[in-house]
């Protein structure tokens, strides 16, 4: 059968990628071939989804649909280097869409690579392995409304997605490609809060996961504005506004604020 989809890189963000394209029946296991340079991350991959796996990255940039690159930006050009021949002899209005999840690099970089070839940037974020992810893309300037769909499809197979201009990808890689750590921190730091309060440390770190969950979820399916719901649990002199006065005191707001455009500079300086 046909390749549609191919895939180089085949760890932990991309392996989420493609185990929600084969149950969605998204593609086929059978058009679906992934570039792998460990023989036991090849091996593993075959039994557990029944994909094709291969040491050649020429291969999987053949597919027809769509060529996946999850690979880490440090090895982008020994990739190009494999893929040389491939790229020249390929013609370009056959050529798969390039769907990049490498951070931090820039279109330009992608498209003197692909030169030709419709190229998508996408920013998705860890949560993504579970199904419950949000990617951002951005479209490079061979990019056709098919195309985008192609990547629409695949990126929605682990979560929402959101088209944005190039320019906002290093806020977004501030926002929610490093939050997973902020939320963490939170859930971490309410934990304790409540083992210094006197509950057993089990109990706290369910009432602490469950509580950010369930406000998540809540937020989500009622579309309420933060604020909104902040208000409604906070009664006049009572348990929630002495709290909430000590995470003012403290700079909370400004720290999230703060944490958020410190990683979305560092985005940008790993881009230039």
């Amino acid at each position: 059968m046909t390749i549609k989809f191919g895939m180089i890189g085949g760890g932990i963000m991309g392996e989420a990628l493609l185990s929600r394209l084969v149950s969605k029946s998204i593609y086929q296991p059978s058009e679906i071939l992934v570039s792998e340079p460990n023989q036991a991350r090849r091996s593993f991959l075959a039994q557990h989804y029944g994909v094709g796996v291969t040491g050649d990255n020429r291969s999987a940039a053949c597919a027809t649909d769509v060529l996946l690159l999850a690979i880490k930006p440090q090895i982008f050009e020994i990739v190009l280097s494999d893929l040389a021949d491939t790229l020249s002899s390929f013609p370009e209005e056959i050529a798969p869409v390039v769907v990049s999840i490498l951070a931090g690099t820039p279109l330009s970089k992608l498209e003197s690579g692909f030169p030709g070839w419709p190229v998508i940037r996408a920013m998705p974020n860890t949560p993504a392995t579970v199904g419950s992810g949000i990617s951002a893309i951005t479209a490079g300037t061979c990019v056709q409304p098919h195309h985008l769909d192609f990547a629409r499809q695949i990126l929605q197979a682990v979560g929402d997605v959101v088209e944005v201009p190039e320019s906002m990808m290093d806020a977004v890689t501030g926002l929610s490609g490093s939050g997973p750590a902020y939320v963490s921190i939170l859930i971490e730091a309410l934990t304790d809060g409540g083992v210094y309060a006197g509950l057993p440390r089990p109990i706290a770190a369910k009432l602490a996961l469950q509580t950010v969950l369930g406000t998540a979820t809540m937020l989500h399916e009622t579309k309420m504005h933060p604020a909104e719901l902040k208000d409604r649990v906070t009664s006049p002199g009572g348990t929630t506004i002495a709290g909430l006065a000590q995470l003012e005191k403290a700079g909370f707001r400004s720290a999230l604020i703060e944490a958020v455009k410190a990683a979305a500079r560092r985005s940008q300086e790993l881009g230039s």
